[in-house]
């Protein structure tokens, strides 16, 4: 019985190592792209930077991170004048992860509108 307790508990522990360096990684450059994403609308809200610029950036940034988007997956488009409009930005994409024995699809949607105060 003992025997088949450690057997069971070296298997958990094996499946969460592996399932952790499956998705740690995607997460994780998800969540950097969100934080440039949401940096990049609260700056350029007030610069009179076009939008495709903008989506030149951040697809720069996406192929940096190995995230597979498209630039045409990026949509930037301003509200009202620049400087007291607003800025939105989404990007949404999909990541494949072939987990031993079960397929997963990842949707992720980094996405903000920064509103200018005045």
């Amino acid at each position: 019985m003992g025997t088949i307790k450690l057997i069971f508990g070296i298997l958990v522990i094996v499946g969460s190592v592996v399932l952790g360096a499956e998705l740690i990684p995607v997460y994780y450059a998800n969540y950097q792209f969100e934080d440039i994403v949401k940096t990049e609308a609260t700056l350029q809200t007030y610069t009179t930077k076009p939008e495709a610029e903008i989506q030149d950036n951040l697809f720069k940034k996406a192929q940096e991170l190995q995230i597979p988007l498209s630039k045409d997956q990026i949509k930037v488009s301003r509200h009202g004048t620049t400087g007291t409009g607003s800025l939105s930005i989404r990007a949404p994409y999909v990541v494949h992860v072939d987990l031993p024995g079960y397929p997963l699809d990842l949707h992720f949607d980094p996405s903000t509108e920064n509103h200018s105060p005045f």
